[in-house]
């Protein structure tokens, strides 16, 4: 099974081709569970399969996550996954990509630059206290999309300073907190400059801190942005690069989250066990 592997700041995702069908999709949870373990196969933080579109896209994607249930988007693979498609030349510069959670638009800035528009917040619960030794942390609840995607986006000033192993439990924690009904990927931040933040996610499926996540970005500045710290666009420092995100405001409501970042290509080979 032919694969080439991408990263987005760090955020790696393993990129099969499946346009001619000759995989079974009820394959693909236990393909995606399979191939992304570390060390014992390619490993990766997700798995992307390419589609034939199905309506009016180039094509079609499905994100998975590495226990082998189904991202219905993710920011930092859709940025991949469009420079994968030009330069297989599925499609162009500008690219409308099918995806579980709607059709979603991607451009490319320049060879290794690519922004893609994420869905608009569907649900946003800006003030949530969550309790942790002794002091309430203050956390906003974000769903981009319908179905939405969860985040939790939590203000945590001192979150590099914790102990990988506290900062984790903490993450765990949060992400089945039950006042999410359906989980929740995890976002700390910390305030650097008006416009440069430092942040970290805990993501569902993954079940671990990556090294950047692009809908925890973009969740993150719809956030800072409600709470007047930026204007215009912010720049979100992860452990695996930085991620630019700008929104507008239309009518009270958040609209045109954008996010652009590195793309980069890892390796390029056949898959010959999980």
């Amino acid at each position: 099974m032919h694969f080439v592997k991408m990263h987005g700041a760090g955020n790696d995702f393993i990129v099969i081709d499946d346009r001619d069908g000759s995989i079974s999709q009820s394959d693909f949870p236990a393909i995606s569970s399979r191939i992304c373990r570390r060390r014992l196969s390619l490993g990766a933080n997700g798995v992307i399969f390419v589609l034939p579109a199905q309506e009016d896209g180039d094509y079609a994607v499905i994100f998975y996550n590495p226990d082998g249930t189904i991202a219905q988007m993710c920011g930092n693979g859709a940025r991949c996954a469009a420079r994968y498609g030009r330069d297989l030349a599925i499609a162009g510069d500008i690219q409308r990509i099918e995806t579980t959670a709607g059709m979603i638009f991607c451009q490319r800035i320049e060879n290794d630059l690519y922004c893609v528009r994420l869905n608009d917040p569907s649900r946003i619960d800006p003030e949530i206290g969550i309790p942790w030794e002794g002091r309430i942390l203050p956390c906003t609840y974000v769903e981009l999309g319908r179905p939405g995607i969860p985040h939790a986006v939590v203000e945590l000033e001192d979150w590099d300073a914790i102990g990988r192993e506290d900062l984790q439990a903490l993450g765990k924690m949060i992400r089945s907190w039950g006042v999410f009904p359906s989980g929740a990927n995890v976002t700390f931040w910390k305030r650097l400059s008006p416009e440069r933040y430092k942040t970290i996610t805990y993501e569902r499926g993954v079940e671990e801190f990556t090294l950047s996540c692009g809908t925890g970005a973009g969740s993150t500045a719809v956030t800072l942005f409600l709470r007047g710290l930026y204007d215009g666009a912010v720049t979100l420092e992860y452990p695996g690069g930085e991620l630019l995100v700008s929104l507008a405001e239309e009518n009270g409501k958040i609209t045109d989250i954008y996010l652009t970042g590195p793309v980069e290509y890892v390796a390029e080979g056949e898959i010959l066990q999980g």
